[in-house]
């Protein structure tokens, strides 16, 4: 029976040896990979970069302003330009603006680029395209959808310099420009005063004195009449 005993943790102690020895050589195969190699050159080449950039900071500190401002500000540009979904629901606000005006104080500038643009979506011919800091909405003679000759042949298509010609709106940092340039004024019909006198056309602020003669004559507006003996 003793000896029974001894014979089996010795066979347990050879075995748990051999596993032991085992395990140790994967983990060293593992370790003296390629993979491992790579990944480890990696960090290393990163470490090192890392280290270089805080000294180049700490010895350059207005250079590294400067680039981190003009990073900062492209970052902000990249997450702030509009997209298409955007200029679709300014562009229907912007009409719905001149909606509720009459004709005859509509300005006509404003309207007519906002019909043009309107009429232009919806035929289709309104495209959207992502340049990175900015977006640009241009239109096309013809919708993407449609199966004409002149539409799908690239031989007749228009020509890459006239796109600026068809460019209607930038997008920049959440703003469409073109339209919020147009829509400036979108309640004064200029039309109005194109046949009024030269110097009814220049409006100039008013002073001091004037300003201050209309407020007197207000605060006078408001206090009760004298009549005199006769009147009365």
């Amino acid at each position: 029976m003793a000896l029974r005993l001894v014979t089996r943790r010795i066979l347990c102690v050879g075995g748990d040896t051999s596993i032991a020895s085992r395990s140790k050589s994967y983990w060293e195969k593992v370790k003296n990979s390629k993979a491992v190699t790579w990944s480890r050159s990696l960090l290393s080449d990163y470490k090192e970069a890392c280290r270089e950039m805080v000294v180049g900071i700490w010895e350059r500190p207005i250079k590294a302003s400067l680039y981190m401002t003009i990073l900062g500000g492209a970052l902000t540009c990249f997450s702030s330009k509009p997209d298409y979904s955007s200029f679709e629901a300014a562009l229907l606000e912007r009409a719905n603006q001149l909606g509720l005006l009459s004709s005859w104080i509509r300005n006509a500038t404003s309207d007519s680029h906002v019909q043009s643009l309107l009429k232009l979506r919806n035929e289709g011919r309104l495209l959207h395209v992502n340049l990175g800091l900015i977006s640009l909405i241009y239109f096309t003679d013809h919708s993407p959808d449609t199966a004409l000759y002149e539409a799908q042949c690239s031989s007749v298509a228009k020509l890459w310099r006239e796109f600026p010609r068809c460019v209607m709106d930038v997008g920049f940092v959440g703003r469409w420009w073109i339209l919020d340039s147009k829509m400036k004024n979108y309640d004064i019909n200029e039309d109005e005063f194109l046949h009024l006198p030269v110097h009814m056309k220049v409006s100039s602020p008013p002073t001091v004195q004037v300003v201050e003669s209309n407020e007197q004559l207000h605060k006078e507006s408001w206090l009760p009449l004298k009549l005199d003996a006769e009147e009365k």
